[in-house]
């Protein structure tokens, strides 16, 4: 059985930094991509990041690019996302997901088929 189970928000001062987890079960990390995603209250969903160790599809989102990395622990299958110089626009529920395909998503934020729970972050000003 697929499960995503996300980890690591919280709040935080702008300025300050996260780390976010997204424990996998039921499916090898090193097989298909992982996206994050982001929504805000009344927000539509926002695609953060994407990662695929089976081709070079793998995406940051301008608004976060030089500020988050994407990273993963094979041994744990679990892939992380490390957040630096948040600021209150950052505050979202953070998702995981995947929909079991090697590649990341040619619309960004668009997995849908498998879903953790999401972690609130919320980024104080």
């Amino acid at each position: 059985q697929v499960q995503l189970v996300e980890s690591g928000g919280g709040l935080v001062q702008s300025g300050g930094s996260l780390r976010l987890s997204c424990a996998a079960s039921g499916f090898s990390l090193d097989a298909y991509a992982i996206e994050w995603f982001r929504q805000a209250p009344g927000k539509e969903r926002e695609g953060i990041s994407c990662l695929s160790f089976r081709d070079g599809s793998n995406y940051y989102d301008d608004s976060v690019k030089g500020r988050f990395t994407i990273s993963r622990d094979n041994a744990k299958n679990t892939v992380f996302l490390h957040m630096n110089s948040l600021n209150p626009e950052d505050t979202a529920v953070y998702y995981c997901a995947t929909d079991l395909q090697r590649s990341c998503p040619k619309e960004s934020g668009s997995f849908a088929l498998y879903l953790g729970q999401g972690t609130q972050v919320t980024v104080s000003s």
